[in-house]
């Protein structure tokens, strides 16, 4: 590979990178489950191998770890939808408030502009039907995409079994791509993705719980409606790294102002979000996960949005574990160090404009960016 010209194999690079992306866009329906199920079964291997060391036939410490994740999924479904009844039993209420705020908002609107009342009604008429339009056309294929869910949860836990079972099986066949004397580098290569894909998905297990707890009663003790609501969607969409905290300071938002007509929960619920995540942050998600993998900024929201892209909420759930696993096997590979450099947050200490010495591929002093993925080792 390496009497190869460079321009050659810089060519051969992103074309391997334009067919990867290609394969995940026509084939992400069957690439996430098992995609999915990898990063779970690697989870449940702690479980596994303490039910092995006790002597547990191996079909039995397989299906016992399964069958825990899925009573937990069914635990944090009930609790979701028992939290979202109870906002549709406020629904005469909800639209009352929602009819104040139109109001208060067509009232303001007059006063800065020369749009009258009856062209404000207009306009929210023409839009109200622009978007039955749209939930027409989305609820004709909501029976496509419910199928679509059916069959990736269907498929999730015959896709970890057979992982667990055939474990074995998948590391001899990694081991036979690499000489015998790379082994060592691809035996710690593994040992730290299998440690980043386990802590990271406990991680973030720990972290939907004490947000939860944390945001919904500090509303609840405020006395904000809906307050376990807004905590566990804010809890879950956190989940999906920088996009996901926005989005649910905006359903927050969205859900204070239908359940009052005053300005003050709505402060209130975003100064409490703020405080949450100040604590999240920079105190309780350190001392628990401890050090971090180090993935800049720039491309953990590139992976995001391309990962939403690509494969929607489930691609954006699995980008950052993807690219955390990418940046380990590429800071062991000498002809794709480079890569990893770019996906890391290690910015050099010094310009390699000037100092030649941080232009090699070798460990270089560092200094450390603005923003990091909560990991452990």
């Amino acid at each position: 590979m390496t009497d190869i010209p460079l321009t050659v194999r810089r060519s051969i690079e992103l074309l391997g990178l334009v067919l990867v992306i290609t394969i995940l866009v026509i084939g992400h329906n069957i690439i996430m489950p098992v995609l999915m199920a990898f990063f779970i079964s690697i989870m449940l291997l702690p479980v596994f191998r303490f039910l092995r060391k006790y002597k547990f036939p191996e079909p039995a410490a397989i299906i016992i770890p399964i069958l825990l994740v899925a009573i937990l999924l069914g635990l944090i479904v009930w609790f979701f939808s028992m939290q979202v009844g109870s906002l549709i039993e406020d629904f005469p209420q909800i639209k009352r408030n929602v009819g104040i705020h139109l109001n208060a908002l067509s009232s303001w609107v007059s006063s800065i502009s020369d749009f009258s009342t009856k062209e404000q009604v207009k306009f929210i008429n023409d839009k109200s039907n622009d978007l039955l339009g749209m939930a027409g056309k989305a609820a004709s294929g909501a029976a496509v995409t419910l199928s679509s869910i059916f069959v990736f949860v269907g498929l999730l836990p015959i896709y970890i079994y057979l992982m667990l079972f055939y474990k074995d099986i998948l590391l001899r066949f990694i081991f036979m791509w690499f000489k015998p004397d790379h082994h060592d580098k691809v035996k710690d290569a593994i040992y730290e993705t299998e440690s980043i894909i386990k802590n990271y998905l406990v991680g973030l297990l720990i972290q939907v719980t004490y947000m939860t707890i944390l945001l919904g009663g500090i509303l609840m003790i405020v006395g904000i409606k809906h307050a376990l609501l807004i905590g566990v969607i804010f809890a879950m969409l956190n989940l999906i790294p920088y996009v996901g905290a926005l989005i649910g300071n905006l359903i927050g938002v969205m859900l204070t102002l239908t359940s009052s007509t005053e300005l003050w929960p709505v402060i209130t619920v975003l100064l409490v979000i703020a405080v949450v995540q100040f604590l999240d942050n920079n105190i309780l998600m350190p001392r628990i996960v401890g050090s971090k993998v180090k993935i800049n900024a720039l491309f953990a929201i590139l992976g995001v949005i391309i990962g939403g892209s690509i494969a929607g909420v489930s691609g954006m759930f699995l980008s950052m574990p993807v690219i955390a696993v990418l940046k380990v096997i590429f800071d062991r590979t000498e002809t794709f160090k480079q890569w990893g450099v770019l996906l890391g947050d290690e910015r050099p200490s010094k310009s390699p404009m000037t100092f030649a010495s941080f232009r090699k591929k070798k460990a270089v002093p560092a200094k450390p960016g603005v923003e990091k993925t909560k990991e452990k080792d």
